[in-house]
């Protein structure tokens, strides 16, 4: 066994993999950014080192920093987690060079698999049909309108070398392609460091089904059941379940057994995620994560397996000791992914800011994930996942039942969170009968009005600082829960409220629709000015991109008119409700 694993990751999934390392009694050791100094992962090691910087290029990506922080802490491990260098074949071959244990896969099954075109190279060699497509780099956007053309429409651009939904755009007419390819290449950037992308066939209605796998280094591959994760905004994941519903047994053991045969196509070792696409009784491979995916607890919860203890166990060198035949599925559990984000009628706004309470849900079958408690803030320079919350159940009505429950006890405030989100998608007839798909959450489901404020507004601009805050009173012996604007405290030692925060300037309060003058909604960077002073526009024309917690979000005119003012430039920082245009 390991003897102290270096964590090169932060949050919820740093947390995860101390607590198993804990339960092992290995060492653990932390990495932080400037921002990241008292966060929960660093107070959860055992040690922790400083990588510098602020953004997650100048820390958590940072290669150099990392490995003075693994030899300064004579960690014979690393674990990636998820995100950042978790699917880098470079850093794995960096960590090894050093003589320490990678946890997970080799570099050179991670650089197969990594890149999304030798991956569908190596799944084709296996006999495994992947989704209509180019499997060689597209450079020009001539080559996505040629696609589109001979495929037909809309076409999905995706990031060759990344997944979770960051640098993947689709493309709907041909001449949205060169703007699409932009964007998609930006995010890839900012996400992976690299910019290559692919093209695939976009389904029109296809389920999201993932297989997980598990292989030691001893020739043993095992598939241990699927996961559906077709609930998706911006093709990122918000709710998945396992086992998936309605789905036939015979397609579940041919997924299965096509999984494994990808894992073996590429060598594979350590844990890791075949993902499909599956429409009208067919199912095409979409790519293989070579990491622990976010959505792992939910495999955990129907098998009984701890996948991080099983990952230490493999890069230590153990074999598995239970066969396919001993893999058993037991009830139903579904995980939701609490973001801060506003749902805001659909747009899912990012939300960065301090948490101010932090109140997780408890009772029978309900586990809570998470890196955050009362006090902390969640920055706009990493991704915005705040918890994950899953639940198990011996049937699905009953898990969709109990989550919907554990959902209504979860308090966080400070930021807006998904959780109406969530309420809104598992209290649906469609997701209760499973005819979702991918596009159903914002091609069908209807979110307006759905929102979460961060409820840190203050309603009267000579007062002090105000929020609106839940609380309790008691008429005639009967207890009401009520909402009040109360004075805003800042956020003390482990959460507590103590000190008066400061007004907040009325120049940061959003503009009402229509007044011309343009707004941003959250903190972030403007990575690109669309418009010049003079131009003319129209009401919902773009005027600039902004970029928050690693996604681009279109900043749009609220009216018709010729843009007087232009106050950002490319590059430029903003804070929610600052001023980026004025159009008369």
């Amino acid at each position: 066994m390991l003897d102290k694993v270096l964590i090169a990751n932060r949050g919820e999934i740093a947390v995860r993999i101390m607590r198993t390392c804990r339960e092992l009694g290995v060492g653990t050791v932390a990495v932080y950014s400037e921002l990241d100094r008292d966060a929960l992962h660093v107070r959860m090691a055992d040690e922790a080192y400083a990588l510098g910087g602020q953004t997650a290029t100048e820390s958590y990506l940072n290669v150099e920093a990392i490995l003075d922080a693994v030899e300064a802490s004579g960690a014979d491990a690393v674990h990636p987690g998820y995100g950042f260098f978790s699917e880098n074949a470079d850093f794995a071959r960096a960590i090894v060079a050093k003589g320490v244990t990678f946890v997970g896969p080799p570099p050179e099954a991670i650089e197969i698999m990594g890149d999304k075109i030798s991956a569908r190279l190596a799944a084709e060699r296996a006999d495994v049909n992947g989704v209509p497509g180019r499997s060689e780099a597209v450079t020009d956007p001539a080559e996505i309108v040629a696609f589109g053309e001979e495929f037909g429409w809309p076409v999905a651009i995706k990031a060759a070398y990344g997944g979770g939904g960051r640098g993947m755009k689709v493309v709907l007419a041909p001449a949205e392609a060169a703007d699409a390819m932009a964007s998609a290449q930006r995010e890839a950037k900012a996400s992976f460091g690299r910019d290559e992308i692919y093209l695939e066939r976009y389904l029109e209605w296809p389920r999201h089904i993932e297989m997980q796998v598990l292989a030691d280094g001893h020739g043993n591959v095992l598939w241990l059941g699927e996961r559906d994760c077709s609930c998706q905004r911006r093709h990122q994941k918000l709710i998945e379940e396992c086992p998936a519903p309605d789905f036939p047994e015979g397609i579940r053991v041919a997924m299965g057994e096509a999984a494994v045969k990808v894992a073996r196509a590429c060598n594979y070792t350590n844990a890791g995620t075949v993902e499909f696409l599956y429409q009208d009784g067919q199912f095409y491979f979409l790519e293989m994560n070579t990491r622990l995916q976010v959505e792992h607890p939910i495999t955990e919860l129907v098998t009984g397996l701890d996948l991080v203890a099983w990952q230490l166990k493999i890069a230590g060198g153990e074999a598995l000791d239970f066969t396919q035949g001993d893999v058993m599925t037991n009830g139903h559990a579904i995980e939701v992914r609490l973001n801060a984000e506003d749902p805001a009628g659909g747009r899912f706004l990012p939300s960065p800011g301090t948490i101010l309470r932090f109140t997780p849900p408890a009772g029978p079958g309900v586990r809570f994930d998470t890196g955050y408690e009362a006090g902390d803030t969640v920055s706009q320079h990493y991704d915005n996942l705040m918890a994950k919350l899953s639940v198990w159940a011996p049937d699905r009505e009953a898990a969709r039942k109990r989550m919907l429950r554990a959902l209504e006890e979860t308090r966080i405030e400070g930021v807006a969170s998904t959780i109406p989100a969530d309420t809104a998608i598992l209290s649906h007839p469609d997701f209760a009968r499973a005819t979702h798909s991918t596009r159903w959450v914002e091609d069908t489901l209807d979110l307006s009005g759905v929102t979460s404020a961060p409820e840190v507004a203050d309603p009267d601009p000579e007062g002090d600082a105000k929020v609106l805050r839940e609380v309790t009173a008691e008429v005639d012996g009967r207890l009401y829960r009520v909402k009040l604007w109360v004075p805003a405290l800042e956020p003390g030692p482990r959460g507590s409220l103590a000190r008066p925060a400061p007004r907040r300037s009325r120049s940061h309060t959003p503009s009402a629709t229509g007044t011309g003058t343009v707004t941003v909604p959250m903190q972030g960077t403007i990575v690109r000015v669309l418009v010049s002073v003079g131009d003319t526009v129209e009401a919902g024309q773009t005027i600039c991109i902004l970029e928050a917690m690693k996604m681009e979000n279109a900043i749009a005119a609220d009216k018709d008119g010729t843009v007087a003012e232009l106050r950002v430039t490319e590059g430029a920082s903003v804070g929610g409700g600052d001023v980026v245009a004025v159009i008369e």
